[in-house]
């Protein structure tokens, strides 16, 4: 019976449980996009706090991107070093971690087949970066309407070539990206997706979809699959109350494909999380703003001090300068 202080094994990383820290933008990246030393120190605490696998924050890996500020940048080789800074720092303290690649935006249906396939091209050359960095892999971000997200939507993805129309083909970048990453990786260095079950938007990717891209992706090769939606953050929740939030579609995805499904969005309680592990095919439990609330719950809760988060989901930690709990921080 799984259980969430579980070592376990993903791709050819070793994980010492079950637990990822689940991207959240920081907003603490240089003028250039570039690593800081606040960033350094925020992974740090994070990994001292006892998760297995640190996924970051969005990194933007496009010269020309959109913004949200702050985020991090990847889209050449003088952002190695500093990325390496921060891998050190990490597996110094025993955790894994690897980065969420992402472009911010863009009009999908504008772009030439040949845009589309230098975006793929680009994909590859950052998850190689990532690997010199000393990444232990990479993250694919497609959920939340970030732009990769939009190729998978009915709602954005109008396109009539290879990359439109089917469910198949609007997967297809995802799974060219995939390609590309690989060719450009060693063998082990994990892959893994973030992806909408549900877009929450009329006419926007649904279940059907979202299964269906979940398994072209299992059946390429995909390391693991991070279940979300299009919405981040729902506030007031309550362990043994109104937890997990996107329990029914990755619960649906892992009974039907052999990939890792990780379950993120609302976990609050390491009875709610055992007992998701122990009845279902998901095989890890993602978690964000408790670990901004407590950096040490992971090892409170090994500790044998078992009560839920003291995060009370109110959301302030967004109107931070750094996302950051304004209750730890009072205290």
């Amino acid at each position: 019976m799984k259980n969430l202080f579980d070592e376990t094994t993903l791709g050819g990383v070793a994980l010492r449980n079950r637990v990822w820290r689940s991207a959240t933008w920081l907003g603490l990246a240089g003028p250039r996009g570039e690593i800081t030393e606040a960033i350094v120190r925020a992974y740090t605490e994070l990994a001292k706090g006892g998760a297995a696998m640190l996924v970051t924050g969005l990194v933007s890996i496009a010269e020309d991107d959109a913004t949200i500020g702050g985020e991090a940048k990847f889209y050449d080789d003088s952002f190695v070093a500093g990325h390496r800074r921060l891998t050190d720092a990490v597996h110094a303290e025993g955790a894994k971690i690897i980065m969420q690649t992402a472009m911010v935006d863009g009009f999908v249906d504008e772009l030439t087949t040949a845009n589309v396939e230098g975006v793929v091209r680009q994909f590859g050359e950052a998850a190689a970066r990532a690997e010199r960095a000393g990444y232990d892999g990479v993250q694919i971000h497609a959920a939340h309407f970030f732009y990769l997200s939009k190729f998978i939507s009915p709602l954005f993805n109008h396109r009539n070539d290879r990359f439109g129309g089917s469910p198949e083909n609007r997967a297809r970048i995802l799974v060219e990206i995939l390609a590309a990453m690989r060719e450009r990786t060693r063998s082990g260095f994990v892959v893994a997706i973030k992806i909408n079950s549900d877009d929450c938007h009329p006419g926007g990717l649904a279940q059907d979809d979202f299964l269906a891209a979940g398994m072209i992706l299992s059946d390429a090769g995909i390391d693991a699959i991070e279940v979300s939606a299009n919405y981040t953050s729902r506030p007031n929740i309550r362990a043994g109350v109104n937890e997990c939030s996107f329990l029914p579609a990755a619960e649906a995805l892992a009974a039907i494909v052999k990939t890792p499904i990780v379950l993120v969005g609302g976990v609050r309680s390491l009875e709610t999380a055992n007992t998701v592990l122990a009845k279902t095919a998901i095989e890890y439990i993602a978690m964000s703003r408790p670990l901004i609330r407590e950096p040490n719950l992971i090892n409170r809760w090994q500790s044998g001090d078992i009560r839920p988060s003291n995060c009370v989901s109110c959301n302030a930690c967004y109107r931070t300068s750094a996302h950051a709990c304004l209750f730890a921080v009072c205290h």
